[in-house]
């Protein structure tokens, strides 16, 4: 009984010593999208409040195609002098670090990829569209392979591909990364992240500290309201629409004073315009093309062209739209599904008005000439008999003839049509026999809404989510590639030239798009 009692007393006063305490917390926070002055606002509020709230270690899950300069720098220094320990994970699957997302990327205390990602072309790109000197832009080049030469080595990465993809844009992917020593791991989730990392030691201001992540907890920072809406406007087609919207509402103030309403929505979507295009490579000759095709159709209102000024004043808005955005990233370029739209709503309300603007025209000008001519002309022409309506008549053909070419409704219904017809075909798809759609619907790999005889994937009719889905063609059928002659020795030391060609095609469409980045160049 003694004995008893004698180990429970002992186990009393050991248990709280032997006794493990739970891990701190790691915090998580999520970048995606473009590198704006929005984004160093989250990292720096993310970095605080880590600290604040006593987290190990701060996970930043990025994927971004690039942005400004300026921010990329700021959020570098930043994590190098972070007293908190920064993770970045580029993830998730299908993501990218790309342009500034590289330095980001090599900033961090630990880096880590998703499988299916990619990271490299970090080449340094003007903004606003215009053209430097060689001079100018090799010192660019140089200033950028620095700096990434010089973090990369802060965080014992591989320095020499950091310069390489500063200046020969080279890009890889995850596995070609840890290979290379440019991330330190590859992580299918958030748990196999902090699992993997854990043990690891590394180096803050305040001296050396060591992960402890294996079951910690993860408190994801919310994004407040304001920076979601600051981080929603950066986006370029988003800040494509304000600058149209802006333009459109301050015009039609202009031309109805004391409208006030029109004025104020122009304003306020002027000015979150120009925030974003701060963050944004902007070409100004594409801006210059959209402020030329409203000057057309303004001038189509006053100016009889037969539809020439508003044909023109089109095809410079289209045109504008396209370049507006100078940058070779997909992510930094105005989709078609704000192009069109925006560009037929603005020529349709233009031709409205300059349709109504003629009608009144010819109403005032009928009206003028009715006062003008008066009871004497209808004396003339009872006078006159058959042969005064005759001449009425010949006059009354004479201005017909002079109607324009191209009437106004006629222009309305055409930018109706093609806009109607380009909404259709960005749903409605045809997959020949041999041809399969990988689907895409809020990034996550599903089937089509509607594809009848088929599987969701096609062949035949595939009816999409409009604005929605993303499809990728893959065909089925074999395709051959020819081998570059190769030198090979026989057992006889014979020296040979041997010519091969290798057949291969597609069994799986979902695997060859999602867990390889291309899979055309990755067999060739």
């Amino acid at each position: 009984m003694r004995a008893g009692l004698a180990l429970v007393a002992l186990a009393a006063l050991l248990g709280p010593g032997l006794a493990v305490a739970a891990p701190a917390p790691v915090a998580k926070i999520d970048i995606e999208g473009v590198i704006s002055p929005v984004t160093l606002r989250l990292v720096g509020l993310a970095l605080d409040r880590a600290q604040s709230e006593r987290a190990q270690a701060l996970v930043i899950q990025l994927d971004t195609p690039g942005g400004l300069e300026r921010s990329m720098r700021a959020i570098v220094q930043r994590m190098l002098g972070a007293e908190v320990p920064v993770i970045i994970f580029v993830a998730p699957t299908g993501a990218r670090a790309a342009s500034a997302g590289v330095f980001i990327t090599l900033a961090a205390h630990v880096a880590a990829m998703a499988p299916a990602t990619n990271i490299g072309a970090a080449s340094p790109v003007m903004l606003g569209g215009g053209n430097v000197d060689k001079t100018m832009m090799k010192k660019i080049e140089n200033d950028a392979a620095a700096f990434i030469r010089t973090v990369a080595l802060e965080r014992g990465r591989n320095a020499d591909w950091a310069e390489k993809a500063v200046r020969q844009a080279v890009s890889i992917t995850e596995r070609e990364a840890v290979r290379l020593r440019v991330v330190d791991l590859v992580a299918d989730s958030m748990p196999d992240l902090l699992q993997k990392i854990d043990g690891r030691t590394v180096k803050t201001p305040r001296g050396m500290v060591t992960l402890h992540t294996r079951g910690a907890p993860v408190k994801a920072i919310e994004i407040g309201f304001r920076d979601r809406v600051l981080n929603v406007i950066t986006d370029p087609n988003v800040a494509y629409v304000l600058m149209m919207l802006g333009m459109l509402g301050l015009f039609f103030e202009l031309s109805n004073p004391g409208a006030v309403l029109p004025g104020v929505i122009g304003g306020i979507s002027l000015i979150l315009a120009f925030f974003a295009f701060q963050s944004l490579p902007i070409n100004y000759a594409g801006l210059l093309l959209i402020l030329f095709g409203i000057v057309l159709l303004v001038a189509e209102i006053k100016i009889v062209s037969h539809g020439i000024l508003a044909i023109g004043g089109i095809v410079s808005m289209a045109l504008g739209s396209l370049m507006l955005f100078d940058a070779p990233e997909i992510g930094l370029r105005v989709s078609w599904w704000a192009i069109v739209p925006m560009v037929g709503a603005t020529a349709g309300l233009f031709l409205r008005a300059a349709g109504a603007g003629g009608a009144g025209a010819r109403v005032r000008g009928d009206l003028a000439r009715g006062r003008r001519g008066g009871a004497g002309r209808r004396r003339r022409a009872c006078a006159r008999g058959r042969g005064g309506r005759a001449h009425a008549e010949s006059r009354q053909g004479r201005h017909e003839g002079r109607s324009p070419m191209i009437s106004v409704d006629s222009l309305l219904i055409l930018v109706v049509v093609f806009a109607v017809i380009f909404f259709i075909g960005s749903f409605a798809k045809i997959l020949r026999e041999y041809e399969r759609a990988v689907i895409f619907r809020l990034g996550r790999s599903t089937r089509a809404i509607l594809n009848p005889g088929g599987q969701g994937n096609g062949p035949g009719l595939v009816l999409l989510v409009p604005l929605i889905d993303k499809m990728v063609r893959v065909s089925l059928q074999t395709v051959a590639l020819d081998v570059a002659p190769q030198d090979v020795i026989t057992r006889d030391n014979v020296s040979l030239k041997v010519s091969a060609v290798i057949y291969f095609r597609v069994v799986d469409p979902e695997r060859a798009v999602i867990a390889v980045q291309d899979y055309l160049y990755a067999t060739s």
